[in-house]
């Protein structure tokens, strides 16, 4: 008989899917690494799983202890179904910004919600940062996981994500395209496909209102880039020490209305039901259209899915107050 022991072994090995009509300008093939195939319907699952089993096995994370994380949600979901099997509790600390969506599932997983203002420095004490940190020091028998710069985020892709994108395009990959949050994704990735092929180029999708974009290009941090902004997953007001800027050919920056506009389109183009990143990741791949010849096999990976997102993205009263459709 063939089937998982728990739901922690159905993470990975996601398929990949050609995108047709939103990419039918451009002149290559584009095959989506559709993660919301993992059983918290995120890409986060895998480095989720990955930071509790070596924080397990290194003693950071003791039996019964309570994980404490700093999440926009998906990593949260991820880190929630690792400990409902494993035994642990879960404390999620997450900004106002997020959906109400986001905070409902957390919560229907069992763990203990807190909700951060957005629009605070990222070391004020009452931003997500900080208020995750500081109940990292105070409960006991806690492990706070900081996926920012732990480096076992972007192992996890290094071991899985990539490797499985090489070998489902044959090593065909030219160019591989993803949004930047911790940089856990596109660093473990970008670093397992550029060890097998040096050529292949790595993209990152940048918002307006981060600073990745600019300190790529001019290792400048320029805090008057920081603004907030609407798009969810992606971009940031710090540099998370999982982004190897190194790696990183170039990023694009989408608004935030193509985001939202495009994550509709998504739907109802391509009947693929998926998050916030995934709109700005299709539009920054077709504003990187001069990049790519017909020979070229392009990879942009979608991190998560619609349903997280049914209040805002996929709801027309809430565009419509945005100013993002008429």
């Amino acid at each position: 008989m063939d089937y998982a022991e728990n739901i922690l072994e159905t993470i990975g090995n996601t398929p990949l899917v050609k995108l047709n009509k939103l990419t039918a300008e451009l002149p290559c093939l584009v095959l989506a690494k559709y993660e919301t195939f993992n059983p918290g319907n995120s890409v986060k699952d895998r480095m989720a799983l990955k930071m509790i089993e070596d924080a397990e096995a290194d003693g950071r994370l003791k039996p019964g202890g309570t994980i404490i994380e700093g999440t926009s949600g998906n990593t949260g979901m991820g880190l929630a179904l690792a400990a409902i099997v494993k035994g642990y509790k879960c404390i999620f600390v997450i900004s106002d910004k997020q959906s109400k969506e986001k905070m409902d599932v957390l919560r229907a997983v069992g763990a203990e919600v807190i909700v951060c203002p957005t629009d605070v420095e990222p070391t004020d004490p009452r931003s997500y940062y900080s208020v995750s940190k500081r109940l990292g020091e105070e409960t006991p028998n806690s492990w706070y996981v900081n996926q920012y710069d732990n480096p076992s985020n972007a192992k996890a892709h290094y071991e899985s994500t990539g490797p499985e994108i090489w070998k489902q395009t044959d090593g065909k990959v030219t160019h591989f395209i993803v949004g930047v949050g911790t940089g856990g994704t596109i660093s473990g990735v970008g670093k397992y496909l550029k060890e097998q092929n040096p050529d292949v180029k790595v993209w990152g999708i940048d918002t307006y209102g981060s600073v990745f974009k600019k300190y790529h290009e001019t290792g400048i941090f320029d805090e008057n880039e920081i603004y907030p902004y609407v798009t969810e997953g992606i971009g940031e007001d710090i540099l998370p020490e999982n982004v190897d800027f190194s790696i990183i050919d170039g990023f694009t920056k989408v608004t935030d209305k193509d985001a939202a506009v495009y994550t509709q389109l998504l739907a109802k183009e391509e009947g693929m039901f998926l998050g916030n990143s995934a709109g700005a990741a299709v539009k920054g791949l077709l504003q990187l259209k001069e990049h790519f010849t017909k020979d070229d096999v392009v990879v942009v990976l979608f991190h998560d899915h619609g349903s997280r997102y049914v209040g805002k993205m996929f709801n027309n009263d809430w565009m419509r107050e945005m100013g993002y459709i008429d």
